[in-house]
């Protein structure tokens, strides 16, 4: 069938988290409970490290940048759900669910690369510690931030370049709460054997080849904190900890959603749920509670802000 003999797809129809109201209710509670919560921790994350001078190493660097990204990324999906939900709908335009599309993969991108780019920092912090000032000074620090976000470009980019010629001819029903490529594909027109194969190469077997690179990486690293001098051992071993737990909670939903075959599973809705909207936003949070430092600047910040609230 020729494109041009088709209906174009005008929107598509979202069945939701759940086919019953009451518990898409009760997620869309839960989603709310944790923005009023956790969405303020990373802005006041962000807002530390950049007002704290004793903040100023590349690894809080990245760590603002990380926070920053998961509020984006968190933000994508949760106000298209929330709108859809009250108002009884479960449509959005084609225009909005490529734009989910880009943004997701755009900012899901992006943050790979910013985890890799902390595995760095971190590598050189641990095994050329003498060297470490004049080899990640700020400079190359936005470097590697803009590269984090080159590499996110880059490959929603290849998502779009993929998915915007399929021709869409009628249905348009998606059993999921957004827009994503597992799904989107199917509705196609179209034989999308060779183009699933493509999306599988490029979002799930890439995950997962970032996702054992760093665990190697950081396991490497653990040894190397172990055989050393006791001298910062425990901060260095506890800070790679916390970091291969961020890479836990950020991988392992994307590789389940990415690297099955373009069928529905039971959990997939779930999973999806806390990979997109929940995991994102408890990131930083986990940082900054295993890290004493920021811990202290941010009750420095608030006592600061009180004590000139109450002049």
């Amino acid at each position: 069938m020729e494109h041009e003999n088709h209906t174009a797809v005008k929107e598509f129809v979202l069945q939701g988290l759940a086919r019953n109201w009451e518990l898409q209710l009760f997620f869309s509670a839960l989603l709310l409970i944790f923005y009023v919560i956790i969405l303020p921790g990373n802005v006041l994350i962000i807002v530390t490290i950049w007002s704290d001078a004793q903040l100023g190493s590349p690894m809080f660097f990245f760590l603002a940048n990380l926070a920053f990204m998961d509020i984006c990324y968190s933000t994508v999906i949760p106000p298209k759900m929330m709108a859809n939900l009250f108002t009884r709908q479960k449509t959005i335009s084609y225009q909005g669910c490529m734009a989910q599309i880009f943004f997701i993969h755009f900012l899901g991108g992006a943050e790979v690369y910013l985890l890799i780019a902390m595995a760095v920092d971190r590598y050189v912090a641990i095994c050329h510690p003498l060297h470490y000032a004049t080899m990640v000074t700020r400079v190359v620090c936005w470097v590697l931030v803009l590269c984090a976000w080159g590499g996110g470009f880059t490959h929603t980019m290849i998502q779009m370049g993929l998915i915007l010629p399929l021709p869409f001819c009628g249905p348009n029903e998606l059993d999921n709460f957004f827009c994503d490529v597992t799904q989107i594909i199917r509705l196609a027109c179209t034989n999308t054997y060779s183009l699933e194969f493509a999306m599988f190469i490029n979002s799930g077997l890439v995950t997962t080849a970032c996702f054992i690179l760093l665990l190697i990486s950081y396991g490497a690293l653990l040894i190397k904190v172990k055989m050393g001098s006791s001298q910062g051992k425990s901060k260095a071993a506890s800070t790679c900890i916390t970091h291969i737990i961020i890479v836990f909670i950020m991988f392992c939903p994307a590789i389940y959603i990415y690297c099955h075959p373009f069928q529905d599973f039971p959990f997939d809705k779930l999973v999806g749920f806390f990979h997109t909207v929940v995991f994102p936003l408890m990131n930083p949070i986990i940082y900054t509670l295993r890290n004493k430092e920021v811990k202290v600047a941010m009750i420095r910040l608030l006592n600061k802000h009180n004590i000139m609230r109450d002049k």
